[in-house]
């Protein structure tokens, strides 16, 4: 069993951080805080603790002052789950998840989550299944099927979904140990550049500018913690790929927001200049799927020698999987955690953990990677590629352990009033979970509020 301490320091030492930099940071509280023997506070305090700690580092770079790290598990938990205290006017959650998404039987007594959260994703599993937009006519056809089988048939006609495993199911997987041999996170050097300064201001990151082209919670979840340490962040979407409604405001606090469609040539040439001025490039389509656009690793770090170009995969870049499409439940579903979930508590059927553990935690170490990166090449310069994936951050979290969690009643809104703030925005009134991570000389805050997609040019601020 990992304590937080010991896995911040397993986080640290694979982002290739000082070993002295951690006698800076405080973390104080303990698993459990929620209803799973998973230990989710230690994973997000500790990737939240190695994220604050790298913006120390690009602050020492620049100015010569370290400073300390704090925090705490029940503030790093509430900042995994993020999402679910977002209130616009004090009214009710944003949206919900779509009703076909979820757990289904299958006629060999085995479960297949289907992920039907994204309009276009909920359409191809209902024109594959030749059933009708209801979750009782999907259950019926899935149930005409082989677990496996429809695993294998819908992931092959580019439909997310995941037969629900064991947890020794998923160890014996080919793809699960093409990830076991992969470390938690990558950074590579792409290239050479001159040094470079790490910002200049007032705040870690001011003068940093980072391109975000993500989705959902990891990607954006990299962005929106650059953003809190003074980073300029464009937000980078395209007007004909689908979001969901109150990600985009959770996960857009800090973030400019432009859109380009890279179909288009005009739109990619206007990419490219925003890439000639920025500093971190962040993609979380699958690997490869850019570099038919001209905006793979190498040729972004040839338009922007000196870029740090951050990667987020779902499955990674190894193994028969490498190329399928995925989200966090899907990770949860075929590793074992959903089985493991549910039958915990007395369930005959799998269930989600409390926190998208792996989503925020893949986030987070997306960013400190970003930031070591970057301190890195201002000390001897140089393009780098920061390359993170669910799966393997998954592997990283159930590698921690296990804790009587049970018992443990969930986490509500009011428990954790003490941790929300509340800010202006073309949305509304939003209430809005604040950064765990404290750092002593520079505290991490969202300068801008979060705004509809499209709302700026694409271009840099002045």
């Amino acid at each position: 069993m990992t304590t937080p301490r010991a896995a911040l320091e397993q986080v640290w030492a694979a982002a290739g951080g000082e070993p002295a930099a951690l006698e800076r940071v405080t973390l104080t509280g303990a698993d459990p805080l929620l209803p799973t023997d998973v230990r989710i506070g230690t994973a997000a305090a500790a990737v939240i603790a190695a994220t604050g700690l790298a913006a120390t580092e690009v602050w020492r770079r620049r100015t010569g002052r370290a400073q300390s790290v704090a925090v705490d598990l029940r503030a790093a938990v509430a900042a995994f789950r993020s999402e679910r205290y977002l209130r616009v006017d004090d009214g009710p959650p944003p949206d919900a998840r779509s009703p076909l998404f979820g757990f289904y039987p299958t006629g060999d007594g085995r479960w297949v989550q289907i992920h039907a959260n994204l309009p276009h994703h909920a359409a191809g599993h209902v024109g594959f299944l030749g059933c009708e937009a209801t979750r009782e006519s999907m259950a019926a056809a899935v149930a005409r099927w082989k677990g496996q089988d429809l695993e294998d048939a819908l992931n092959g006609a580019g439909l997310p979904a995941g037969l629900v495993r064991t947890r020794d199911e998923w160890l014996a997987h080919p793809h699960a140990r093409a990830v076991a041999a992969l470390p938690l996170l990558e950074i590579l050097r792409l290239g050479d550049s001159p040094p470079e300064p790490c910002g200049d201001g007032a705040r870690p990151l001011a003068g940093v500018r980072v391109l975000d082209l993500t989705r959902v919670i990891a990607g954006p979840e990299c962005g929106r913690t650059l953003a809190s340490h003074g980073a300029d962040v464009l937000l980078v979407t395209s007007p004909h790929l689908p979001n969901l409604p109150s990600l985009v405001i959770d996960l857009g606090l800090g973030k400019l927001a432009a859109t380009l469609d890279l179909r288009r040539a005009e739109d990619a040439e206007r990419l490219r200049g925003l890439v000639a001025g920025a500093d971190v490039f962040c993609q979380s389509y699958r690997p490869g799927a850019l570099a038919g656009r001209g905006f793979a690793p190498e040729d972004v770090a040839r338009l922007r020698p000196g870029i740090v170009y951050v990667t987020l995969s779902a499955y990674g870049h190894a193994g028969p999987w490498r190329a399928r499409r995925g989200f966090e439940t899907l990770i949860q579903s075929v590793s074992g955690f959903a089985h493991e979930q549910g039958a915990g508590a007395g369930l005959e059927r799998p269930q989600h953990l409390p926190a998208q553990v792996v989503d925020h935690a893949a986030g987070y170490l997306a960013a400190c990677g970003a930031l070591l990166a970057l301190e890195r090449r201002a000390r001897e310069g140089g393009s780098y590629l920061v390359r993170v994936s669910l799966a393997q951050t998954g592997r990283w979290v159930d590698a921690l352990g296990r804790v009587r969690g049970r018992g443990v009643a969930d986490q509500t809104r009011a428990d954790v009033g003490d941790l929300l703030a509340a800010c202006d925005s073309p949305f509304g009134r939003l209430t809005h979970v604040v950064p765990a991570a404290r750092l002593s000389e520079t505290p991490a805050c969202w300068a801008r509020p979060a705004v509809p997609l499209g709302t700026h040019a694409p271009a840099w601020p002045a």
